[in-house]
């Protein structure tokens, strides 16, 4: 009890934990007089919010979730329950490349306030919450998930917009220890014209040939599970065309996670 060793050692450790807790009040005591400063507010419409990177009351209850029942292809809610494992008949008629697709909810009201916040307002901390609200509607697909990989821009649209919101919403799912982030996995080597505004037909036409997976890049994808991670699924035409190239690159499956989708009624 007395030895000089095992005192040297209780002093330090002692002092790790003074200096620890020191940090940790200094930590909250900043923390507090930033909220003093700077009062949290809601991330879509700036109202005051009870904590930082959070929705108000009436922007949350603006957002439509998409929870079961839906689709366990495309992800597309059903009007009424009929049993688990059901498909649409878009899936059914039409089956996607990829084989699921989830999304947190549809791509309109506040939902969309917040998409174009990310994508266009360089609000790249909506990636916080936006990806925090994508693992909780994708937990199926995270747990099953080998590698996490983002929709690529093209150089010249990454260069113009200076950041990848799917990179972004991806690396804060990989933060989180879902799965590994592989943001080299794969490239857009066309540059595609916008989407917005063509057919289903035009956009897949569009997306002919637009990405590739690297050499490099090829050993990763060997039979893994990918989880492809977008802002929004619209046609689904860009999910398709990244998918079919992971595919092609030796991915064994390829899900898809979005933020919101378009969702079109029957």
């Amino acid at each position: 009890m007395n030895d000089p060793a095992d005192r040297a050692l209780r002093r330090t450790t002692v002092l790790g934990d003074l200096l620890a807790r020191g940090r940790h009040a200094a930590r909250a005591g900043w923390s507090a007089a930033v909220g003093i400063v700077y009062p949290p507010s809601c991330i879509a419409c700036q109202a005051a919010t009870a904590q930082a990177q959070a929705l108000c009351p009436r922007c949350w209850s603006g957002i439509a979730f998409i929870e079961r029942p839906y689709c366990e292809r495309l992800g597309t809610p059903f009007p009424v329950d009929l049993g688990p494992g059901l498909l649409s008949p878009a899936a059914i008629a039409d089956p996607p490349v990829f084989e699921r697709a989830r999304a947190v909810c549809r791509f309109d009201g506040a939902a969309r306030e917040l998409v174009h916040k990310l994508k266009y307002g360089d609000r790249t901390e909506l990636a916080l919450t936006m990806g925090a609200m994508m693992a909780q509607a994708g937990r199926d697909l995270l747990a099953d998930a080998d590698l996490i990989v983002p929709v690529p821009l093209h150089r010249v649209r990454l260069w113009t917009r200076r950041f990848n919101q799917a990179a972004a919403l991806a690396a804060v799912l990989s933060r989180q220890g879902h799965a590994p982030l592989a943001h080299d996995a794969l490239v857009r080597v066309k540059r595609t014209r916008q989407q917005v505004g063509l057919t289903r037909a035009q956009r897949a036409d569009n997306l002919q040939g637009a990405f590739r997976v690297p050499p490099s890049a090829k050993p990763r994808l060997e039979g893994r599970r990918i989880l492809l991670i977008d802002d929004v699924l619209t046609t689904g035409a860009t999910a398709n065309a990244a998918a079919r190239a992971l595919l092609r690159g030796g991915a064994a499956h390829v899900d898809i996670l979005t933020f919101a989708r378009v969702v079109t009624e029957a």
